[in-house]
């Protein structure tokens, strides 16, 4: 089947969160997401949607330092990895299968920055969502099934 593509406007935060959470129920475990685009372009504010709607109800933040955080708290377990810190990382860079036990087929899995590593290693997609900055608060939003 051909990947098929939809494309949003978010006026702001709360839209890019709401878009996120409209995500959250077309996934199921096992399902991976690879959400790009640039710094501040709300990669983050997506994720935080789609995991509040998965039913966490803490904070979520970017785990840009540590790599992975987990969500276990929602109606299904939840992964969220930004990789970042591995996009000029040498060759040598942390071995990818420390991310294992985040990529297991029972988690929802998001991933900011997923082209600091090669996809395949990740495993299959269920959505790409790209974001591009489109002036003041605004995004554009493509999302491919």
């Amino acid at each position: 089947m051909s990947p098929s593509s939809e494309r949003l406007t978010s006026a702001g935060p709360e839209e890019t969160e709401a878009l996120g959470a409209r995500l959250a129920g077309e996934l199921a475990p096992g399902d991976l997401v690879l959400v790009e685009g640039e710094v501040g372009a709300g990669k983050t504010t997506l994720v935080r949607g789609a995991i509040r709607a998965l039913g966490h109800e803490g904070r979520v933040t970017s785990p840009t330092f540590t790599l992975a955080a987990r969500y276990e708290d929602g109606r299904v377990p939840v992964s969220h990895l930004d990789l970042y810190r591995l996009r000029d990382a040498p060759a040598d860079r942390e071995d990818l299968a420390l991310l294992d036990d985040e990529l297991s087929g029972e988690r929802v899995v998001f991933v900011e920055w997923p082209e600091a590593v090669p996809v395949e290693e990740l495993g299959p997609v269920a959505l790409r969502v790209l974001l591009r900055h489109a002036g003041a608060d605004r995004r554009e939003v493509e999302i491919v099934r």
